[in-house]
C-alpha cells in the first residue's frame, strides 16, 4: 500500500479552518453556477497560496483540494517540488507578472501559466517548452482597465499577439486572464474579456478573486482565483 501523505505540520491554521473554508467557497461557487444557468463543474476554483507557508497548502490538499496558484516563481520553486512528491496529483497555476528570465523556472514548476502579456515572454516561455519537452496551459493576460502599473497587453493590442503565440511560436493558449481595477465595478471588465475570448475562439475565462468571484461566474468565468477566504490573510513578511 502507498504510503498516506505526511500530515499538516502544525505551524499553520488547524485543517479544520482550512476545510471549513474551502467547503464554504465551493459552495458558493456552486450556488453561483447555479445562479448562471452554469454547472458547477464547469469552473476550476485556483486556492491562491501565494505568501502561505507549506503547511497551509498540505492542509488544503488533506480536506481534498488539488489546484492551487502561486504569483512568486521563486516562492513557487521553493514550496512545490516536496508537495509534488507527497501529492503528485496536484496542480499548480502561475498566476502572477512573469519576468522572462524567470521562464525557465515556470516552465519547469507549473501546469498553467496565467502570465502571458507580451511577445518577448511568449517567446521565451515557447523555447523553454520545446527545451523541457512540458507544455503548461498559457493564458494571456489582457489589461483591462489599461493601469499603467499592471501587467497586462492592452485590449488593441490583443489581436496580434495572440496570432503570435498561436500561429508563429505555437503556445498551447487556451483562454484570457484579467485583473479589474480594485477602484472600479468589475462586471464590464469580465464582459470585454470575455468578448475577446470568444472573438478568438478561446474557451477558459481566468477572472475573478475573493472580492468579486461570485460576479465572474455570473460572467461567464472558468477558472476563479481564491485566497484570502481559503487561506485566510497572508503572514507579515
Amino acid at each position: 500500500m502507498a504510503n498516506a501523505p505526511p500530515a499538516p505540520a502544525a505551524d499553520g491554521p488547524s485543517v479544520v479552518d482550512i476545510a471549513a473554508n474551502l467547503a464554504r467557497v465551493r459552495a458558493e461557487v456552486q450556488a453561483a453556477a447555479r445562479a448562471a444557468g452554469r454547472a458547477a463543474d464547469e469552473i476550476t476554483l485556483i486556492a491562491v497560496s501565494k505568501g502561505h507557508p507549506a503547511s497551509r497548502i498540505e492542509a488544503a490538499l488533506a480536506a481534498g483540494h488539488r489546484v492551487f496558484g502561486e504569483n512568486r516563481v521563486q516562492e513557487a520553486c521553493e514550496k512545490w517540488p516536496a508537495l509534488r512528491a507527497a501529492w503528485p496529483d496536484a496542480a499548480l497555476h502561475f498566476i502572477g507578472a512573469l519576468q522572462t528570465n524567470k521562464a525557465r523556472d515556470a516552465v519547469a514548476v507549473a501546469d498553467a501559466i496565467h502570465a502571458i502579456d507580451r511577445l518577448k515572454l511568449a517567446a521565451a516561455l515557447a523555447r523553454e517548452m520545446e527545451r523541457q519537452d512540458r507544455r503548461p496551459a498559457c493564458f494571456i493576460q489582457v489589461n483591462t482597465g489599461a493601469e499603467p502599473q499592471k501587467a497586462g497587453v492592452l485590449p488593441a493590442g490583443l489581436d496580434a499577439l495572440v496570432t503570435e503565440c498561436r500561429h508563429a511560436l505555437m503556445l498551447p493558449v487556451s483562454g484570457l486572464m484579467c485583473i479589474p481595477p480594485a477602484t472600479e465595478d468589475p462586471a464590464p471588465h469580465f464582459a470585454l474579456l470575455r468578448e475577446l475570448a470568444a472573438r478568438h475562439g478561446l474557451g477558459h475565462l481566468s477572472m475573478g478573486m475573493s472580492a468579486d468571484y461570485r460576479g465572474a461566474i455570473a460572467a461567464g468565468a472558468t477558472h476563479v482565483r481564491v485566497g484570502t477566504a481559503i487561506f485566510g490573510p497572508r503572514p507579515a513578511p
